[in-house]
């Protein structure tokens, strides 16, 4: 059945609304490198997942050049589940011994990289797949971590296993695949001096490797709106110098913190900007980069960039 004229006619007028809308947002971007930190829900929902590997395709194809860096926490809690290994944290951190690592490779650099890549190459892009150790991509060093105990004068230190954080990143793999138009999917695994893996937390590798790439923006999607206020409202747009204010203050707390002082980073060292938006919210990617409006938590430097909400 056809549909009314009107109806159309109103459809198609919103329809070019939207692309004029995006359009000096394509020409902005075109030929940068943009830094995506997928995780959260978004990965376990199968509409979600598909509208992210179209977004990512999307934007490839319109001039840009997306790096995918992803997570995988539930997943490899799942497999761990599974096969009767018990799971430990300490303060939030997953004690990974060498059988756990091993579950952390083959869950991270397997089955959801490939998965990821596989998504993308249906809906018409060109993925590869990359583990951080791929050509030494991502050099590592064991996390130290110092447990604070109001008993003890002194620190303890925590051994927390095949944990660990970035000490360098080699993009020359990864700028080889961005100029033969093919969209990098990084796996959060690292390699240390003496060859053992480490499990790095995806969003401070999005962010290193957003910085070492002088990536024009980073996207973090994650499981809520964006920053909260003390009020839960959502905060638009922040100065780096409003952030620390919000730490200072106990606004930002919790797990959130390793997110923030990572997008922070990234801004202070040259990153355009820092996006924190809802992963859960259908098409997350395209509505922050393309609308006027965008969504989530916009963090900038010294002066918010022209171009941007």
């Amino acid at each position: 059945m056809t549909a009314p004229a009107t109806q159309t006619h109103n459809n198609a007028g919103d329809i070019a609304r939207v692309l004029v809308e995006a359009l000096p947002y394509i020409r902005r971007f075109n030929g940068k490198t943009v830094v995506i930190k997928y995780g959260g829900n978004v990965m376990s929902d199968d509409y979600l997942k598909s509208g992210f590997a179209r977004d990512v395709v999307l934007m490839k194809l319109v001039g840009m050049n997306p790096v995918v860096v992803h997570g995988g926490g539930p997943q490899i809690a799942s497999l761990l589940e599974r096969i009767g290994k018990e799971t430990k944290f300490v303060e939030g951190m997953r004690v990974t011994d060498s059988e756990t690592m091993d579950v952390v490779e083959m869950v991270l650099g397997g089955l959801v990289n490939k998965e990821i890549v596989n998504l993308i190459n249906t809906h018409g892009g060109n993925a590869i797949g990359l583990s951080g150790k791929d050509g030494q991509m991502i050099r590592a060093r064991k996390l130290v971590f110092n447990m604070n105990k109001p008993e003890l004068e002194v620190s303890e230190i925590i051994d927390i296993g095949h944990v660990g954080e970035v000490e360098s990143i080699d993009t020359a793999v990864v700028e080889m695949l961005i100029n033969g138009d093919f969209i990098p999917v990084i796996a959060p695994i690292g390699v240390g001096e003496d060859g053992q893996s480490y499990n790095i937390n995806a969003d401070l590798v999005a962010a290193k490797l957003a910085q070492v790439l002088q990536a024009e923006k980073l996207i973090m999607l994650t499981n809520t709106p964006g920053l909260l206020d003390a009020n839960s409202n959502v905060l638009t747009g922040l100065q780096v110098a409003e952030v620390q204010r919000l730490i200072d203050n106990g606004v930002i707390h919790g797990g959130m913190l390793p997110k923030i002082n990572a997008a922070v980073d990234a801004v202070n060292a040259g990153v355009g900007s820092v996006q924190i938006i809802d992963g859960r919210v259908e098409h997350a990617v395209l509505l922050e980069v393309f609308t006027d409006q965008g969504i989530g938590t916009l963090i900038y430097r010294d002066k918010r960039p022209a171009h941007l909400r």
